[in-house]
Parts: C-alpha cells; sequence; structure tokens
C-alpha cells in the first residue's frame, strides 16, 4: 500500500494540468468542496449555490420555533460563516452580499 501525505487541489485550472502535476510530485488530487470554480464570479448566478445552502439552512430549523437569542447566535456561527468559505477564493458583489444580508435579517 502507497500512503500519499500530500494533495493538490485546483481552483480555475484543467483538471488534466492537476492530474499531470499529482503524477509528477506523487501525491493524490484533492476532492472539491463543493465550490464553484467555474464561470465569472463578478456574476449572481455564480452565488446561487451559496445562496441556496443558506436558504436550506434556514428551513430545516424554522424561525419561529428558535428563541431570539439562539436566532442571533446561529447567524453568527452559521449563516456567516457559509460565505465565508468562497470568499477566501472569491470576490463577492454588493448585490448578492445584499441578498444574503437580506435572509440573515429574515430569519431574525
Amino acid at each position: 500500500m502507497n500512503f500519499l501525505k500530500s494533495i493538490i487541489g485546483e481552483v480555475g485550472v484543467d483538471q488534466i494540468v492537476i492530474l499531470c502535476f499529482a503524477i509528477i510530485l506523487n501525491c493524490d488530487v484533492m476532492k472539491p468542496f463543493g465550490v464553484v470554480s467555474r464561470g465569472c464570479h463578478k456574476r449572481g448566478v455564480f452565488w446561487d449555490e451559496v445562496i441556496g445552502r443558506i436558504k436550506n439552512k434556514l428551513g430545516t430549523w424554522k424561525g419561529r420555533f428558535v428563541s431570539m437569542a439562539r436566532r442571533i447566535c446561529l447567524i453568527k456561527s452559521v449563516f456567516s460563516t457559509i460565505p465565508l468559505f468562497y470568499l477566501f477564493l472569491f470576490r463577492m458583489s454588493s448585490n448578492v452580499m445584499k441578498k444574503i444580508v437580506s435572509l440573515q435579517m429574515n430569519f431574525l
């Protein structure tokens, strides 16, 4: 068995290039975290997946059954961290930010 400790990932690079680098460096290819790496991050369609994830989380918790203190805690801990993962890689437009903030405020 060959246990490789190193992995290589890609954002916006062709998959064949990453496979060639993985063979040269003798490492595995990282599985994607669900990050959309194709398309223009300046368009609203690019961020629909992030907004969809936030809406899914809101739907499972049913805001009317959660106390005000717990709603604030959920907004700070969960709903703010979902977009942060994408913000490490891409710049968010102000329109998308307004949509996310409006979802958070509606939950509150």
